[in-house]
């Protein structure tokens, strides 16, 4: 008989919310030790780890929003040197056969980390990926808000009064901003025209006003992306946007992932085994991952399928030999994942 002894020390686990975070503590055995609660800033985290290491030394803490709610209480573990791993939300069966309350899940978080069940390293979020993220984040609303408005400016046109409609419709989306900004409603026949005029002019400045904060956003990505991985943004389809996604992905710590499979898993460009029965040797597409990253990798391979003649040629070979585009498209993701992986900035 093997007899293995536990691991020592104390595994904590955290349930996170906006405002109070909810910690569990397991002795080496998994068994429960105590449960508390505390405030979410810096005494309120520092109360927590006082009152984890009151019961022994700390291994591993899994902390649930990590990148969310989480955010702050990881990175004040990490600068006290302790063990954070990322926990992903507590199994549905569990919650549906015990119930669901602050502590149960803070129990569970405590559970998988302890068992290796939840494994992944949290990012750290202090550094350029971390910097690239919160202006990517505005320029997707900025960009979002921009086409919004310029939606709303293409049907105040179809049902504006006749003499305006004829004015404004066929214009390219250039000159009917160009055009609605210079619109003067006190200059107008009737109340309706002076004020689809006026809603006209407002969405026309507004979206002039988004065009310069994109470009302002973008000007600070790109020289973010340029700086962390010049090598990256050499690769033929990699622009700066691709770019920002795949480092976004990656983190400020990609040390994380152990090997370039672990961040095609990332990704989501590792195809999944579809055995069952006698059925064997079937493949899925796998549903998971980073979906930014997944596209970033999509538009690479489109480009290169477009303007690179070796891609494309291999790309026309592999349908000819009966594989769907799908298919091809998902293996040259695969390549693409297995080829900028080299190119991660390694801290």
């Amino acid at each position: 008989m093997t007899i293995v002894e536990a691991p020592p020390g104390i595994t904590g686990g955290v349930d996170t919310h906006l405002d109070v975070h909810v910690a569990a503590a397991l002795d080496p055995l998994g068994r429960l030790i105590g449960s508390e609660s505390f405030t979410t800033d810096t005494k309120g985290y520092r109360e927590l780890l006082e009152w984890l290491r009151s019961f022994g030394d700390v291994t591993k803490v899994g902390v649930e929003g990590t990148g969310s709610y989480g955010a702050g209480l990881a990175r004040y573990l990490r600068r006290e040197r302790v063990h954070v791993v990322e926990v992903n939300r507590p199994n549905r069966q569990a919650r549906r056969n015990s119930g669901k309350t602050d502590t149960l899940d803070a129990i569970e978080a405590a559970r998988a980390a302890l068992s290796g069940k939840a494994k992944g390293h949290a990012k750290t979020r202090d550094g350029a990926a971390e910097a690239i993220r919160v202006l990517v984040v505005a320029k997707r609303s900025a960009r979002q808000s921009r086409v919004k408005a310029l939606v709303q400016m293409r049907h105040l046109v179809v049902s504006a009064p006749e003499e305006l409609h004829q004015r404004c419709k066929g214009l390219t989306v250039h000159e009917l901003v160009n055009a609605a900004v210079g619109l003067r409603p006190e200059r107008s026949p009737d109340a309706v025209t002076a004020a689809t005029k006026s809603s006209l002019s407002s969405l026309a400045r507004r979206i002039k006003s988004l065009e310069g904060e994109l470009a302002a956003l973008e000007e600070q990505i790109e020289a973010l992306v340029a700086a962390a991985a010049p090598d990256l943004l050499a690769r033929f389809g990699v622009g700066p946007d691709t770019a920002a996604s795949l480092l976004v992905a990656a983190g400020d710590n990609p040390e994380r992932l152990h090997s370039e499979a672990a961040w095609a898993r990332l990704c989501g460009v590792a195809p999944k085994s579809a055995d069952s029965g006698k059925v064997t040797g079937h493949y899925r597409l796998d549903d998971g991952g980073d979906r930014q990253a997944n596209s970033a990798l999509w538009r690479i391979v489109m480009v290169r399928i477009a303007h690179d003649p070796e891609t494309a040629a291999y790309f026309e070979r592999r349908v000819k030999e009966g594989r769907t585009k799908r298919d091809v498209i998902r293996i040259l993701k695969r390549y693409v994942a297995r080829e900028v992986y080299r190119y991660l900035p390694r801290g």
